[in-house]
């Protein structure tokens, strides 16, 4: 009988950016979050945390509020669908709502418990990921991120224009059926009011020719008479 080779399969890390100008704090909780299997970014400052931002993607941030330069309240709101734990040494209940309110995922407040804070990670990541998965239209090769606005085809990012855009989405929500031009006019003219019915049949060929262009594959079809549907290329 043979036996059944052992692959090794590589799961990506999830990475955590630590933003606080407190060296003892942020070695203790970089040595925690590596026990724990997270890959740590670090930033001492709200100006070198943005700068990191530009460069990397973390999955979660850990954000202090007492930074030199940039304070972690002005930062929060530059952090754009990246969920943030707030760690703090205030306590004032208005000030941890203000901060609630204006986009933070959750507050701890220092000093903190390492394991309760590591299960608070936890579950934001889970959170994350749920979201992430919910906003994730699919076909095929084709991968519509309705929260981020990107389509990618095999992976590779395909610049779009709102119209084109606004048509794979609908043309993704009702995979499996034929979209009536008129309907698809009728639910893309709110985002859409320039298209109108004699330039679809444009649009839809300028998305067709783009998504055609990374795999060769024409992932539209055209029914006479009626409208256009996704096909497996």
């Amino acid at each position: 009988m043979k036996q059944s080779e052992n692959k090794d399969v590589t799961v990506p890390l999830k990475t955590i950016l630590i933003i606080d100008d407190d060296q003892h704090i942020g070695n203790m909780l970089e040595e925690s979050l590596a026990r724990a299997g997270y890959g740590v970014i670090r930033a001492y400052s709200g100006t070198e945390a943005l700068l990191a931002l530009e460069n990397s993607r973390p999955d979660l941030i850990l954000l202090d509020l007492m930074l030199p330069g940039l304070p972690g309240e002005e930062v929060l709101p530059k952090i754009q669908n990246i969920p943030v734990i707030v760690l703090s040494a205030k306590m004032d209940v208005d000030n941890k709502v203000d901060l609630l309110l204006n986009g933070a995922a959750d507050y701890v407040t220092k000093p903190f418990d390492t394991k309760e804070l590591l299960a608070r990670i936890a579950v934001q990541l889970r959170n994350a990921v749920t979201v992430s998965t919910a906003s994730l239209l699919s076909f095929g090769d084709i991968v519509l991120d309705t929260e981020m606005h990107t389509v990618t085809v095999t992976g590779l990012e395909v610049r779009l224009t709102r119209t084109e855009y606004a048509i794979l989405k609908l043309l993704l929500q009702n995979s499996g059926r034929v979209m009536p031009k008129s309907l698809l006019l009728e639910r893309i003219s709110a985002d859409t009011p320039d298209c109108t019915e004699s330039s679809l049949k444009i649009h839809v060929s300028n998305l067709r020719k783009k998504l055609r262009e990374v795999t060769g594959k024409d992932y539209i079809e055209s029914v006479w008479g009626i409208g256009f549907q996704l096909r497996e290329g």
